[in-house]
């Protein structure tokens, strides 16, 4: 296989543009008409091949171009990876898992060789090789957690299980929905899911919790989140919401089919096999309105969908101050066909 990857930006300019094999592919979070919140999770398997489930890390056509949007959000706040001093073993953990899972998934981009602890990694489509001994940090130019999530798409928090509950303690997080690593730090579950609307007197993150404390190894989960952005902007944290926030107000009913996106997160999470942790990564797709409505079950789910949601949960999505012109441009490829269960395009 040959994988050809978008010269792109998520920033400025704003050239990120999805190709019609990604549109289709693009994990598209609502599987009925309506939405409420639900814990939504199924085990992690390979499914579906050439969708974003069918290997155990997503590589396509953006990763070049997000590992390079990354670095520069770094440069500029290097407090978007931290890891308490607790979290090394958990990111040789997580190094390991996405190395060999890269390298037997992917292997015509992604090469790993190990002879005991010397390991040989390397990255073809960015350029990188490097040898190293597996639990000596200092043959990495970093950190192990940062050095892997330098090269994987999304963004990845470690959670250590103590006390009966997961605390954040590590993190890669440069392509967030309004949330921030260094405030989130150090908080444990319900501290970190304490904006969202209703969740907790639904008993939502309760559940979730429990069944995640009992997340066992070689059995990783997954689930979808969705959100919507203005333009195709992975970096909307609260730290630079000075350069993204003023653009919600930009979209206009001639503008808002190629300016507002569905943002979804495909998220996972993995018992790691030293350190007990918890690795959660959460890989952000990016799919213009535009683009949603050339599958028309995806265009009429859609105007559904965000014209029934209740208003306090478009608010906390971040379309409220959009939401009439998104859903009057929705509402001229909604003709009242029933839509098929399930996801996937018909």
């Amino acid at each position: 296989m040959t994988m050809r990857f978008n010269d792109e930006t998520f920033r400025g300019d704003y050239t990120f543009r999805n190709s019609p094999e990604a549109v289709r592919r693009f994990p598209f979070p609502f599987d009925q008409d309506s939405y409420m919140y639900s814990v939504n999770i199924e085990p992690h398997r390979k499914t579906r091949a050439g969708s974003v489930f069918e290997h155990r890390f997503d590589v396509d056509e953006h990763y070049v171009a997000e590992m390079r949007d990354r670095a520069i959000t770094l440069e500029r706040d290097p407090l978007r990876c931290q890891s308490l001093p607790h979290m090394e073993l958990a990111g040789w953990d997580f190094l390991e898992l996405v190395m060999t899972s890269k390298a037997e998934d992917y292997p015509e981009l992604f090469t790993l060789n190990r002879d005991g602890d010397r390991w040989h990694w390397i990255n073809r489509p960015l350029g990188i090789e490097q040898r190293f001994t597996f639990l000596d940090a200092t043959t990495l130019p970093c950190g192990p957690m940062e050095y892997i999530t330098r090269q994987t798409q999304g963004d990845h928090a470690l959670l250590d299980q103590r006390d009966g509950n997961l605390w954040m303690d590590a993190g890669m997080v440069t392509a967030q929905a309004d949330w921030s690593l260094d405030f989130d730090i150090g908080m444990n579950f319900f501290e970190w899911h304490a904006p969202v609307p209703k969740a907790n007197e639904m008993g939502v993150f309760q559940r979730a919790l429990k069944f995640l404390l009992n997340l066992q190894q070689g059995a990783p989960v997954r689930r979808l989140n969705w959100t919507m952005t203005v333009n195709p902007r992975l970096d909307t944290s609260p730290e630079t919401y000075p350069e993204w926030g003023p653009e919600k107000r930009t979209v206009t009913p001639e503008t808002v089919g190629a300016k507002q996106h569905l943002r979804v997160e495909l998220q996972t999470l993995w018992r790691l096999p030293r350190s007990n942790a918890i690795a959660f990564p959460i890989r952000c797709y990016l799919c213009a309105l535009d683009d949603i409505v050339t599958v028309p079950k995806w265009g009429r789910r859609l105007h559904r969908v965000l014209r029934d949601l209740p208003d306090e949960l478009a608010e906390y999505k971040g379309f409220a101050v959009n939401r009439g012109v998104i859903v009057d441009y929705l509402a001229r490829f909604d003709d009242g066909a029933e839509t098929s269960p399930g996801i996937f395009p018909d």
